[in-house]
């Protein structure tokens, strides 16, 4: 049986050997499955500065999806994060709102993105891996007396992230040349074969 440890690195080996089209996509996935998890949170638990990245998201999907006008809008969105007091390197002092996972996912989907750097997915994936996500995971669906298995959650997630990359290579040939625009008909059906399983939480 496959550890934790094992399946990482698993990921990280697909990651490498994908095109930068494909690590986009992966990332943006993940990034989708954490923004729709924050938004579901009671709106007291809910952080303003990851609700506010909910646009820039949408953008991410349009682009790793075929439509080159996204770019921009990506762009731009970077700039006004990496412009603003979010993005710091002031250790504890500074705001940390970047660094929750939804928000953390979603910057790193977006760097994916733009650059194409397998160190970017590999950061996406590991925000789906954060305590507080793999808590939630694993309480999902126990009963009130049953205990907490993080172990147990962390490795489904790993291969629910396996899955994916297995998914979104079968659309590898498509996704090549997805930074440089696609037909829309060919976009449309990604959407349907890719953005709408990569989002889902099952």
């Amino acid at each position: 049986m496959d550890t934790w440890q094992d399946l990482v690195a698993l990921v990280k080996e697909h990651l490498e050997a994908a095109s930068s089209s494909e690590r986009g996509v992966f990332a943006t996935g993940i990034a989708e499955r954490l923004m729709s998890w924050h938004e579901g949170l009671p709106e007291d638990e809910r952080a303003g500065f990851t609700l506010g990245l909910r646009p820039l998201l949408n953008a991410v999907w349009e682009g790793v999806l075929g439509d080159p006008a996204a770019y921009t809008t990506v762009n731009r969105g970077l700039a006004e994060y990496m412009l603003s007091d979010y993005c710091h390197n002031d250790r504890q002092v500074g705001p940390a709102d970047a660094h929750e996972p939804a928000a953390a996912a979603t910057l790193n989907a977006a760097y994916a993105y733009l650059f194409g750097c397998t160190d970017f997915a590999v950061w996406a994936s590991g925000r789906a891996t954060d305590d507080q996500h793999l808590e939630y995971l694993a309480g999902a669906e126990l009963e009130e007396d049953d205990l907490l298995d993080t172990d147990k959650a962390l490795i489904d997630e790993l291969k629910r992230q396996l899955r994916d990359l297995d998914l979104i290579a079968a659309r590898s040939t498509e996704l090549r040349h997805a930074l440089f625009g696609l037909p829309i008909l060919t976009s449309v059906q990604l959407r349907t074969e890719l953005r709408t399983p990569l989002s889902s939480r099952n």
